[in-house]
């Protein structure tokens, strides 16, 4: 899973990110990893992992990963090259979803002032700034796009009439300042070609709201109204606090939990962020598991057993026969793999099967 993180200048974005990837490295003993200077990869953080090893030993546990990149360049003008202009445009068009970090605090601890570019602290208007700068930088995607898809669709290209198709759905939604999953799309012809377009709108946004550290849940006036602006366009929203995440990234574990608990924090940011990701994005986790490891994937919900298998390797869909699973209650509960057998719960499941949330499997396929 991967989310790029964004944000106008100094609502606490890089603090954050950088306090996100060093505390889910510590939470799961599992070096950080830096593919770039701005990306980070972490585990997920995953209790069932934990619950199967209890019944199961394992040389290694292997959680899903979370790929978060810290997206440089966002100021108000950026798609017109103020700022770092466009550079940004590479780095977020490949994620899956994207956060932003919005400002919900006055000022900093200890009193100092930390100056808002447009000289106040309103969550909407930067919000609403960040998205007409990323529906401006797709809207010169698909300028740039048209006549090219037109000149191959006069030859009939397939490819270059589903991108036309998509274009000419999107573009008039551009056009009002809207995003592109606002588009009603039903055409399959179009919505393949706006997969090819691979317009930043069409991704989720998750919102964090960077708060005091005396509003840690979210519950004053500025955390408010970005929640009520979440469930108003069907997103998710995640309280944070950049200063206390950063503080908990140093704690080792039994320091960790007594300052969340001193904090009246039922979890840090990352497990919260990846909780709300999960649901925006539809995804569930299966676990495979044996001897040398126990290991988290993640899937789409409504992904059939074939499709699931392909996530491990592309060779167990080719050949897939069929997969042998239970879920992580019924070894949680009875306790081994042969006592789950004998009790008739490990289900032999075809090719149509969908994929439950937490189930473990065993996948059969021809080699």
């Amino acid at each position: 899973m991967d989310a790029g993180i964004v944000g106008l200048p100094n609502v606490g974005k890089s603090t954050l990110f950088n306090a996100l990837t060093q505390a889910g490295a510590l939470a799961a003993n599992y070096p950080f990893a830096t593919i770039e200077p701005n990306v980070g990869v972490v585990p997920i953080p995953d209790p069932r992992l934990g619950e199967i090893n209890a019944c199961m030993e394992t040389e290694k546990i292997v959680p899903a990963m979370f790929r978060l990149v810290d997206i440089a360049g966002l100021v108000r003008g950026a798609s017109k090259g103020e700022g770092k202009g466009n550079a940004f445009l590479s780095h977020i068009r490949d994620v899956d979803a994207i956060v932003q970090v919005v400002r919900c605090f006055e000022g900093a601890p200890g009193g100092e002032e930390i100056t808002h570019v447009d000289g106040s602290v309103d969550p909407i208007r930067d919000i609403n700034t960040i998205e007409a700068e990323l529906v401006l930088a797709d809207l010169q995607t698909t300028e740039n796009a048209r006549s090219k898809a037109q000149r191959a669709a006069r030859g009939k290209d397939r490819d270059a009439l589903a991108r036309l198709a998509a274009i000419e759905a999107v573009a008039p939604v551009l056009e009002e300042g809207l995003p592109a999953r606002s588009a009603q799309i039903t055409d399959p012809e179009a919505l393949r070609g706006l997969q090819m377009l691979g317009l930043i709108t069409t991704k989720p946004v998750l919102y964090l709201a960077n708060v005091e550290d005396s509003d840690v849940n979210g519950r004053g006036e500025l955390a408010q109204r970005v929640r009520e602006h979440a469930e108003r366009v069907g997103s998710e929203m995640v309280p944070v606090c950049a200063r206390i995440e950063a503080e908990l990234a140093e704690l080792d574990a039994e320091d960790r939990a007594e300052m969340l608990a001193d904090m009246g924090m039922e979890e840090p940011a990352l497990n919260k962020l990846a909780h709300s990701a999960y649901r925006l994005l539809g995804l569930q986790s299966f676990y495979t598991a044996g001897p040398k490891e126990i290991r988290a994937w993640t899937i789409r919900q409504g992904t059939k057993a074939p499709q699931a298998a392909g996530v491990i390797h592309t060779d167990f869909e080719k050949g897939f026969i069929r997969v042998e699973t239970y879920s992580v209650d019924d070894l949680a509960e009875l306790k081994t793999e042969k006592a789950i057998k004998e009790a008739g719960r490990m289900r032999v499941e075809g090719k149509e099967y969908t994929m439950r949330d937490a189930d473990v499997c065993h996948f059969l396929f021809n080699r």
